[in-house]
């Protein structure tokens, strides 16, 4: 990435003033959390239901999200105070990364980082962009279904693929 970042009107992570390449040098437990926050990548994926299979552990997402996901933006709508509306939103941070790694997207920032693994060319701390995560499909956008319109007995229905 060169010169300053262009995270666009719609990005709520600032992404200017950060140390160069943080992520390769700092480990998750020592960022700041202006460097912690830039590591999503906007994807939208955490904010989708998951379906656990009580029996083997296995996590699927599907493309139903959460009532505050905004389908645009990929991003929540009351990120500050979603816990008011979503009282089981998870609080990411290095401290609680590893008991939630499981259900976490296999092209997730933190869980790539975490395995030691680079992050994607699309990834806006590499890209420069936010959009990039969009322009490379691997983002929910346009691609979801709010939970208020499906039930959870059919969320089976709308299991998605990830990528290994």
């Amino acid at each position: 990435m060169s010169g300053a970042f262009s995270d666009g009107p719609e990005d709520p992570i600032n992404r200017d003033g950060l140390r160069p390449r943080f992520w390769e040098t700092t480990p998750l437990n020592r960022m700041t959390r202006p460097e912690w926050e830039a590591l999503c990548d906007g994807c939208g994926k955490c904010c989708l239901n998951k379906i656990e299979d009580e029996d083997s552990g296995e996590v699927a997402l599907t493309r139903v999200a959460c009532r505050l996901f905004d389908d645009t933006t990929c991003r929540c709508a009351q990120y500050p105070i979603r816990h008011q509306f979503v009282p089981e939103c998870i609080s990411l941070d290095a401290n609680t990364l590893e008991t939630h790694l499981y259900w976490m997207p296999e092209t997730c920032a933190y869980k790539l980082l975490w395995q030691g693994k680079p992050l994607y060319d699309w990834h806006p701390l590499i890209s420069g962009t936010a959009e990039s995560v969009h322009e490379a499909g691997v983002s929910m956008r346009h691609r979801t279904v709010p939970e208020f319109e499906v039930g959870e007995d059919d969320w089976e229905d709308h299991i998605i693929e990830e990528p290994t």
